[in-house]
C-alpha cells in the first residue's frame, strides 16, 4: 500500500510539471509533501491504510488543511491527523524550521531598514511574498519560543563535550562588528552527538565563554571525562573556571598548522609535520612522548623556536592517550564540528549581514537543532558500551 501511495503522489506531481512547467511546482510540492506526510503516519501507526493490525500504535483520524507560503508559493497541505498517539509529521517540520529562521532573519533586516536592494530582493525570491513588519513579529515570537525552548533543555551526562566558535558580521550599536558564535557538541552516554549548546557573544573573551559553559552546567551537564578544543585562551580561562578538575585536548590539526608558524625554512614543512603526524598517532603515551623528545632532540639547533613550541604545545595535545584507545581518532581534534560550521555557514552567507544577534541566533539555532536532531535519530557516533 505504502508503494502505491509513493507511486501515485510521484505520478500527480510529475503530470503537473509537464502539463504546467515552473507554474505546477507549488502544486507539486504540495502533492509529494502529502503523500511523504501519508507514508510518515503508516509508519508511526505501524499500520496501512485500513490494515488490521494487532500491533498498531493507534489509528488515523482524517486530516487537517493548511497552506503554507513557501519559496515556491503557496502549497495547500493536508496534514495527516492521529486518535490515541501523538503525531506530527517530522517531513513537514523538520525542513521548514531552518528556512523559516532564514526568511525571517532577511525579513528583520528589510523590515528594520539596514538591507540593501539586493537583500530586498533576495527576500522576496525566498519567500515569494513581501513580508511586512506585522508577520515578522508573529512569526518571531512563536520560532523564538521554540528555539529558547530547545536552548534551554535540560543535559545529561556526556563524556566528551567539544568546543569552538565562528564568526558573523553583525549590525551593533551603529557599526558592523564580527561576532562570536559560541557551540558546543557532546557525545552522550548513548553514543550519539548532540548541539549542547549555541550562543552569540561579541567575543570569544573569558567573560562570554564563562557564560556559555556556566550555563551549559547549569543546565545539567555532567560526566565530562575530555574537553576537546583549540588553545584560545580566554576559553581556556573560562573552562579552567567552571570544569576545574576536566581534562582538556588541544585539537591535533590546530596544532599541526600552528608549528607551520615556527618552522624556519620551506623545505623543512613537509618533514616536520610528519615528524608530528608521527607523534600523534603512536600506539601510547610513552611512545609518543619518546618521539617528542626524539623531536626536539633533532630540531633543538636547527629551529629553536619549534623545539620551544613543542615542548609545551605538542604535550596538550596528547591527553587523548588516556582515554580508550578506540575513541582516540574521533577525540583528539575538534574535525566533527566541520558539518555543522558548515551548514551554518551556507546558511548564513545568504544574509551577509544580520541587524541584531537575536537574528543571527535565531538563525544559527535553528540549523543546530536541525542536525543535532538528525544525529539523535541517527547511528552512533562512538561505542561507550
Amino acid at each position: 500500500m505504502t508503494r502505491n501511495i509513493e507511486c501515485t503522489q510521484f505520478d500527480l506531481a510529475m503530470e503537473l510539471l509537464i502539463e504546467n512547467g515552473f507554474d505546477g511546482i507549488a502544486d507539486s510540492i504540495g502533492i509529494l509533501m502529502n503523500g511523504a506526510m501519508q507514508i510518515e503516519r503508516s509508519r508511526h501507526l505501524n499500520a496501512e491504510p485500513y490494515e488490521r493490525n494487532i500491533d498498531r500504535k493507534g489509528y488515523a483520524n482524517g486530516y487537517k488543511s493548511k497552506t503554507m507560503q513557501t519559496r515556491f508559493g503557496k502549497v495547500s497541505l493536508t496534514i495527516p491527523q492521529t486518535r490515541g498517539t501523538d503525531f506530527y509529521p517530522q517531513s513537514l517540520e523538520r525542513g521548514l524550521r531552518s528556512e523559516r529562521a532564514l526568511k525571517l532573519a532577511l525579513a528583520e533586516m528589510y523590515v528594520q531598514g539596514v538591507s540593501t536592494r539586493k537583500v530586498a530582493k533576495i527576500t522576496e525570491e525566498l519567500c515569494g511574498f513581501e513580508i511586512s513588519s506585522s508577520e515578522v513579529s508573529r512569526a518571531s515570537k512563536a520560532l523564538d519560543e521554540q528555539l529558547h525552548a530547545w536552548r534551554e533543555r535540560p543535559l545529561e551526562s556526556c563524556p566528551y563535550v567539544y568546543l569552538d566558535a565562528r564568526y558573523e558580521k553583525i549590525r551593533h550599536g551603529g557599526i558592523v562588528v564580527s561576532c562570536a558564535v559560541l557551540v558546543a557538541i557532546g557525545v552522550a552516554s548513548t553514543g550519539r552527538r548532540e548541539v549542547l549548546g549555541i550562543s552569540v557573544k561579541l567575543s570569544e573573551q573569558e567573560v562570554h565563554w564563562r557564560e556559555f559553559l556556566g550555563h551549559l552546567k547549569d543546565r545539567g551537564l555532567h560526566g565530562v571525562k575530555l574537553f576537546i578544543s583549540d588553545a584560545h585562551e580566554g576559553l581556556r580561562a573560562a573552562r579552567d573556571a567552571i570544569f576545574p578538575t576536566v581534562p582538556w585536548q588541544r585539537c591535533q590539526f590546530h596544532l599541526q598548522q600552528n608549528a607551520q608558524k615556527y618552522v624556519p625554512r620551506q623545505k623543512m614543512k613537509k618533514e616536520v609535520a610528519d615528524r608530528i603526524r608521527s607523534i600523534f598517532t603512536a600506539p601510547d603515551d610513552e611512545e609518543a612522548l619518546r618521539l617528542l623528545n626524539l623531536f626536539c632532540k633533532d630540531y633543538r639547533e636547527k629551529a629553536p623556536d619549534l623545539v620551544s613550541w613543542a615542548e609545551i604545545s605538542v604535550p596538550e595535545g596528547l591527553v587523548v592517550m588516556k582515554m580508550p584507545s578506540s575513541h582516540r581518532k574521533k577525540i583528539r581534534t575538534v574535525n566533527m564540528l566541520e558539518r555543522l560550521n558548515k551548514e551554518i555557514k551556507r546558511r548564513t552567507r545568504v544574509a551577509t549581514l544580520f541587524p541584531n544577534t537575536a537574528s543571527c541566533l535565531r538563525l544559527v539555532t535553528a540549523v543546530a537543532m536541525e542536525i543535532s536532531d538528525e544525529w539523535q535519530t541517527g547511528r552512533k557516533y562512538l561505542s561507550l558500551d
